[in-house]
């Protein structure tokens, strides 16, 4: 890769890992599997950089092939394979426990969830990207995104009750 597209692949990459790894974890439920997730993504997008780097919305296309490896990720037998137990949390300070119980509450949720609307809920809710985007991101029509979205909003305020309602209103 050239000189000047390896620096615009590093700054786009510094710029967006944290986002992406949220949106891997959001979708997984899990820190590592995102972790890997978010690698993969990232070698794919070193690998179509040129093309990426030359695409109308170089964050749609990244989403894309964050989907794409969560999804295929997700049909590997290899993924339902647990390794070891989840380390403990520890408190951090008042309230926490409640918010890791109200964290561990969406995302049990969200894992209920078919992987089309969590993907479209974690993408429009979570990443705040708009319809548009959702569709171009997971390669559909906005028609099916509109869909998507209303049917994981009206499972995930089943799941999680009134309660939960009022204190996510971001998902109401």
């Amino acid at each position: 890769m050239r000189a000047e597209l390896e620096r615009q692949y590093e700054e786009f990459v510094r710029g967006r890992l944290a986002r992406l790894h949220r949106t891997a974890y959001l979708l997984c439920g899990d820190g590592h599997r995102a972790d890997d997730i978010v690698q993969a993504t990232l070698t794919a997008l070193y690998v179509n950089w040129k093309k990426a780097a030359s695409a109308d919305n170089i964050d749609g296309f990244t989403h894309r092939i964050l989907v794409r490896r969560y999804l295929d990720e997700r049909r590997l037998r290899w993924s339902r394979v647990r390794l070891g137990d989840v380390p403990d949390r520890t408190a951090g300070g008042a309230g926490a426990e409640q918010r890791m119980g109200d964290r561990d509450e969406l995302m049990a949720a969200l894992r209920k969830l078919p992987k089309g609307q969590r993907a479209v809920i974690v993408l429009r809710y979570f990443d705040d990207l708009s319809v548009e985007a959702t569709a171009e991101a997971l390669n559909c029509s906005v028609g099916n995104v509109k869909s998507q979205c209303s049917r994981g909003l009206a499972a995930l305020r089943e799941a999680l009750g009134e309660e939960h309602r009022i204190k996510m209103g971001g998902l109401a």
